[in-house]
C-alpha cells in the first residue's frame, strides 16, 4: 500500500504555503496492474487478457475481493455483465479506438456499419460485427482503465463457472437447462452446482432475462479467451476525437460560439424533463398506462402518492412512467411530443456521432421565460416566474457525464470555443463510504488520483439547495472527495487509508474537471502534485455527487441492483438545484446590464 506522508507544499497555485496531508502514491498492487497493462497495450498486436488476469487478481479490488478463489465472485461478475454489451459472451476480439478515422486507418474500414450494441449501466459507443469482434469508441485512457479490468473480471469468473459446469452439470441430469427459466428449484440445484448462492443465481437470471438457459448452456461448452487491441494511444488522437465531439454541437447550434454558456454535466434526461414539462402534461396517459396490470407495482406507488400516504415527489414519478412508457409500443409516439415540447422549450438535442458516446442538449435561457416548467423551479419566484430570462442572451451547455480524463478533454474543449463560460455544475454518481444509496454528497476538498492534485474550492451547493426537493436520502456537504481512475481500481487497504483521512466520497469526474477549471482561469497547464486554491474563480463552480455505490457494505453496489425508480430522488433534487441556481445567477447578471 502505498504511504500518505507529511509534507510542506511547494506554493499552492493562487494560495500560500500550506502543511497538509496528502497522498504520495496509490496502491503498489494497483499501480503494478496499471503498468502491466499499458506496457502490455503499447504492442502491435492482439494482448491476451489472460496475461492479465494475475495482476487483476493480485489488486485485491473491492469489487473483485475474490478473483482467486475457485468459486465464482458473483458481484463482479454481474458488474461486468451490467457494463458490457450482451455480445460479449461470443467475442474473441475487442477493439479500442477513438474515432471513425482510428479504426479506418487500422484497417476497420466500415465498423459504423456493424450491429450497434450497448451495455445496461455503462454508456460507450460500441460495434458488433455479428461473429466475433466489437469495436469501442473511447475518449480518454480512463476508458482503457474501464474496459480492460471489466473483460478481465469477466473472462475469470466466467471460465470458474464453465470449470465447475463442465465438470459437475453431468452428474445432475435432473438440471434441465430449457426449463432454467420457469423453475425455480432448478435454477436453486444449479446454484449448488455452480458453488453460489440461491441470492446470486437469482439476481443472474434476472439480469439475463429469456436467454438464462442458454447462457449457462454456453459458459458449459466453451470458455472464454478474449483479446484486446488498442488502435491508438496518442493523446492526440483523443483530442482530435474530443474536437469532432464538439464540431457537431457547434454545428447545430452556431451561436454557442458567440453568447455566454453555462456549463453543465449531468444526463440526458433530468434537465429536459424539469424544462420541457411534457410528463406533466400527458399525465392521465400515463397513468391509464400504469392500471395495466403489469404496472400494478407503479400504480399502487401512484395512488399512495395521491393519497399523500408516501413522501414521493409526483413530478418525479411520471418523470419515470414516462420512460417506461416510451419504452413500450403504445408509448412510442410521446417520443416525438416530447421533443416538439422541448424544442418550444428552447431545448435541441444533439447526439453524437462517429467519436465517443456523450450526448449535449443546447437550451436557450430566452425560450424559457413562457416554457411550462416543473413548479417546482418556481418556488420563492415572484409571480412573473420566469419572465426576466426573456432578455438574457445566455445558454445552457448540458452533457451526458463523460468516464475520467473525458471530463477534462471536454471542459477545456467547450472553453476554448463557447464565448464566455458563466458556470461550471457538475452532477454524478459516487461511492460513498459513510452514507446510503441515494445521498447527495457535496464535496469542497476534492483529491485527484490523475494529477496528483488536491483541489480545494467554494462549492456554490450547500445542503439547503437540495434537502426541500430531496424525499429519501441526507444530504452530507463540506465533504472531501477523491478521484479514481477506475472503479476496479481500489482494494480495502486503500479505502481504509483515505477514510481515515476524511475522504469519503469516492467518484471518476470531479478531479479532471477541476483540472480543466484551473486552466480557464490560470495562465498555465493545471500543476501535478500540488495543493491547489480555486477559491478566487471568476464564475461560479458547483459539484454535487449522489451516491450508487457503498463499497463498505458488503452488496451494496450496483453489481447488485441499480437505484431504479427511488435513484431518480436524488437525481432530480440536485437537478433541480443546478437549475434554479443558473436562474437565479442569470436574474443577477441580467440586473447588474441594465
Amino acid at each position: 500500500m502505498g504511504r500518505w506522508t507529511r509534507r510542506r507544499s511547494r506554493r499552492a497555485a493562487g494560495g500560500n504555503p500550506m502543511e497538509r496531508t496528502v497522498p504520495s502514491t496509490a496502491s503498489e498492487e494497483v499501480e503494478l496492474y496499471l503498468r502491466t497493462t499499458y506496457s502490455l497495450l503499447r504492442s502491435t498486436s492482439d494482448v491476451h487478457i489472460r496475461t492479465l488476469e494475475e495482476a487483476h487478481a493480485g489488486m485485491r479490488s473491492l469489487l473483485h475481493p475474490a478473483a482467486r478463489d475457485t468459486a465464482p465472485d458473483m458481484a463482479a461478475f454481474i458488474y461486468s455483465l451490467l457494463r458490457l454489451p450482451a455480445c460479449i459472451k461470443t467475442v474473441q476480439l475487442v477493439v479500442l479506438g477513438q474515432s471513425t478515422a482510428v479504426f479506418t486507418r487500422q484497417g476497420f474500414t466500415d465498423i459504423e456499419s456493424w450491429e450497434p450494441v450497448s451495455a445496461v449501466a455503462r454508456r460507450r459507443r460500441c460495434f458488433y460485427n455479428r461473429q466475433d469482434t466489437l469495436a469501442c469508441f473511447i475518449a480518454s485512457r480512463s476508458d482503457i482503465d474501464d474496459v480492460i479490468p471489466l473483460l478481465t473480471a469477466f473472462q475469470i469468473e466466467w471460465n470458474k463457472m464453465h470449470i465447475l459446469l463442465k465438470r459437475h452439470l453431468p452428474a445432475n441430469p435432473d438440471i434441465a437447462l430449457d426449463a432454467l427459466g420457469s423453475d425455480a428449484e432448478a435454477r436453486r440445484r444449479l446454484a449448488g452446482v455452480m458453488q453460489i448462492t440461491p441470492e446470486d443465481m437469482e439476481r443472474l437470471w434476472t439480469v439475463w432475462g429469456k436467454a438464462f438457459g442458454e447462457n449457462i448452456r454456453q459458459i458449459t461448452s466453451s470458455p472464454r479467451s478474449l483479446r484486446v487491441r488498442l488502435l491508438s494511444s496518442s493523446l492526440s488522437a483523443y483530442r482530435k476525437a474530443t474536437n469532432l465531439w464538439w464540431e457537431k454541437i457547434e454545428a447545430a447550434a452556431p451561436e454557442i460560439v458567440r453568447r455566454p454558456v453555462y456549463f453543465v454535466s449531468s444526463n440526458s434526461h433530468s434537465l429536459a424533463n424539469l424544462l420541457s414539462g411534457y410528463a406533466l402534461h400527458i399525465e392521465e396517459r400515463l397513468v391509464n398506462f400504469l392500471e395495466e396490470a403489469e404496472h400494478c407495482d407503479l400504480l399502487a406507488e401512484w395512488n399512495d402518492i395521491q393519497a399523500r400516504q408516501v413522501e414521493s415527489s409526483r413530478e418525479n414519478f411520471l418523470y419515470y412512467a414516462l420512460k417506461r412508457f416510451q419504452n413500450s409500443q403504445e408509448g412510442r409516439d410521446t417520443i416525438e411530443g416530447q421533443r416538439k415540447a422541448e424544442l418550444d422549450a428552447g431545448l435541441v438535442r444533439i447526439s453524437s456521432e462517429h467519436s465517443f458516446d456523450v450526448d449535449a442538449q443546447v437550451i436557450d435561457l430566452s425560450r424559457l421565460a413562457k416554457a411550462a416548467v416543473d413548479p417546482r423551479l418556481l418556488q420563492g419566484e415572484s409571480a412573473q416566474g420566469l419572465a426576466y430570462l426573456a432578455g438574457s442572451d445566455a445558454l445552457i451547455l448540458n452533457i451526458d457525464y463523460p468516464l475520467g480524463l473525458a471530463a477534462y478533454n471536454i471542459l477545456t474543449e467547450v472553453a476554448e470555443q463557447v464565448g464566455q463560460v458563466l458556470g461550471v455544475f457538475v452532477m454524478g454518481k459516487a461511492a460513498s463510504l459513510n452514507g446510503t444509496l441515494g445521498d447527495v454528497v457535496i464535496p469542497n476538498v476534492v483529491h485527484d488520483e490523475h494529477s496528483k492534485n488536491s483541489y480545494l474550492f467554494a462549492n456554490c451547493f450547500a445542503a439547503a439547495d437540495i434537502v426541500p426537493f430531496l424525499m429519501y436520502g441526507s444530504v452530507l456537504d463540506n465533504q472531501k472527495a477523491v478521484t479514481v481512475r477506475g472503479t476496479f481500481l481500489q482494494n480495502a487497504t486503500y479505502m481504509d487509508v483515505f477514510y481515515s483521512e476524511g475522504y469519503t466520497d469516492i467518484e471518476m469526474e470531479a478531479g479532471p474537471y477541476l483540472s480543466g477549471v484551473f486552466e480557464m482561469y490560470r495562465p498555465q497547464r493545471h500543476p501535478v502534485n500540488e495543493i491547489v486554491n480555486l477559491y478566487e474563480l471568476p464564475f461560479d463552480l458547483g459539484i454535487a455527487h449522489y451516491v450508487s455505490d457503498t463499497p463498505l457494505s458488503k452488496g451494496r453496489n450496483l453489481g447488485a441492483g441499480s437505484l431504479s425508480y427511488y435513484g431518480m430522488d436524488s437525481t432530480y433534487a440536485v437537478s433541480l438545484a443546478v437549475l434554479r441556481h443558473i436562474f437565479k445567477a442569470e436574474q443577477q447578471r441580467l440586473a447588474r446590464h441594465r
